[in-house]
């Protein structure tokens, strides 16, 4: 299989935020045109009477019913924080 020539290696690089080489760029768009050859060989398949899913078995919701408990002490929580202020867990901050 060969790389599409329709590939715009350069923005699908800026859209995953990659800063590529040019020989990635080559290995990259080359790769990429594969896949896109494949799904189109896969639009050929013949998929009557094969209901759609996103799964190969049945997804049931396996947890427990969700019942009410009392709340854990606060000593407990805090035992496993990285670091605690004021009865809080205290984490770095993320906003800039």
């Amino acid at each position: 299989m060969s790389a599409s020539p329709n590939i715009d290696i350069d923005y699908v690089a800026n859209l995953a935020r990659l800063a590529l080489t040019p020989e990635e760029k080559a290995t990259y768009a080359r790769q990429l045109g594969d896949v896109l050859a494949y799904i189109e060989k896969l639009k050929g398949a013949d998929v009557t009477g094969v209901e759609p899913t996103a799964h190969a078995f049945d997804v049931c919701n396996v947890w427990a019913d969700d019942v009410p408990e009392p709340a854990l002490p606060v000593e407990e929580v805090l035992r496993n924080a990285p670091a605690a202020r004021d009865n809080m867990i205290s984490v770095p901050k993320v906003v800039e």
